[in-house]
This record gives C-alpha cells, sequence and structure tokens, in this order.
C-alpha cells in the first residue's frame, strides 16, 4: 500500500533498539523493530529463501510468516527506509529492554499472518506497544468498504431501474 506521508523517507540519525522502521517498496511498505548492531526482526513469508523475502510482494498474500532476524541493510536493499514511532503520540512504548526481550524470543518462530489484521506493521507495533496497530491495514479496510459499498448502491440502482423499465404503464 503507498504511503500517505507527506514528509519523505529518509535514513537521517541511527536507529535506536526498539525504534519502528518502514521499508517503501514499490508498491508497499514493510515494517520491522530495530534490534541494535545493525539488526532488525521482521516477518518473511515461511515457504521462501531469506534472500527472496526481503522484497517479496507474495508476502502480501501469505497466510502464515516466519520471525526473522536480518541485518536492517540487507533487507532495505535497494530501498529506501526511515525510523517511524508514529504511534508514539497515542501509545506509550514499551521498555526497550522489554521489546528487545519479546522480539527475540520470536525469533524464528512461525506466525499467522493476514494482510487486514496481523501484518508486518501489526507485528512490529504489538513488540513495541503491546498492542497491534496498523494505519495501511486500516486505509485498506476502508478502500475496500467505499468500494463495497459503492457496489453495493450500483446493484440497488439496477434493480430499480430493471423494475421501472418491466412496468406496464
Amino acid at each position: 500500500m503507498a504511503s500517505n506521508d507527506p514528509d519523505p523517507p529518509n535514513t537521517s540519525g541511527d536507529p535506536q533498539p526498539g525504534d519502528l522502521i518502514e521499508i517503501f517498496r514499490p508498491a508497499y511498505q514493510h515494517w520491522a523493530l530495530y534490534l541494535g548492531d545493525g539488526y532488525i526482526v521482521n516477518l518473511t513469508p515461511v515457504d521462501e529463501s531469506q534472500a527472496a523475502a526481503m522484497s517479496s510482494v507474495k508476502s502480501v498474500f501469505s497466510r502464515k510468516a516466519v520471525v526473522r532476524m536480518q541485518l536492517l541493510k540487507e533487507v532495505v536493499g535497494n530501498d529506501s527506509y526511515r525510523i517511524n514511532n508514529k504511534y508514539d503520540d497515542n501509545h506509550t512504548p514499551l521498555p526497550v529492554c522489554e521489546i528487545i526481550q519479546r522480539a527475540q524470543v520470536l525469533i524464528d518462530q512461525e506466525v499467522s499472518y493476514d494482510l487486514l489484521g496481523s501484518n508486518c506493521e501489526h507485528f512490529v507495533t504489538l513488540l513495541r506497544y503491546g498492542e497491534g496497530v496498523s494505519e495501511q491495514a486500516s486505509r485498506a479496510i476502508g478502500a475496500i468498504s467505499l468500494v463495497s459499498a459503492a457496489a453495493g448502491a450500483f446493484s440497488v440502482l439496477g434493480l430499480i431501474n430493471t423494475r421501472s423499465r418491466n412496468r406496464p404503464f
């Protein structure tokens, strides 16, 4: 999903342990949590090699994911990223040692994945705040709701129009 954020992505500043990292892929944003010493924890598809999983759109359609610890620079590749703790104003981050401990326990574990209800942004915000949050998913749900409502309205209008043409008078 494309970002509506007016601030351009940047890599200025060094990430600190517990920071949320937003990685800008061509068609969507991938999220990771910075652990320290250049490493992040993130979700990758179960059935792909670590190298292929880093830039895979297939992850969007998967139902399972694996939590992996990887080097930030390798996951980012040729894409850009930024530190984005955007929910700090509305959610209190857990203590850094707790965030890191929660992340480390999950490394190499298989977890459920759902684009709208349990995606990579939900995963890292759950680690940082103790609550999974995703604007990306909320925007997608809103778009789906709008399309569904429009389709319903057109169906009703079509039904009314068909009935009025079938009247004998």
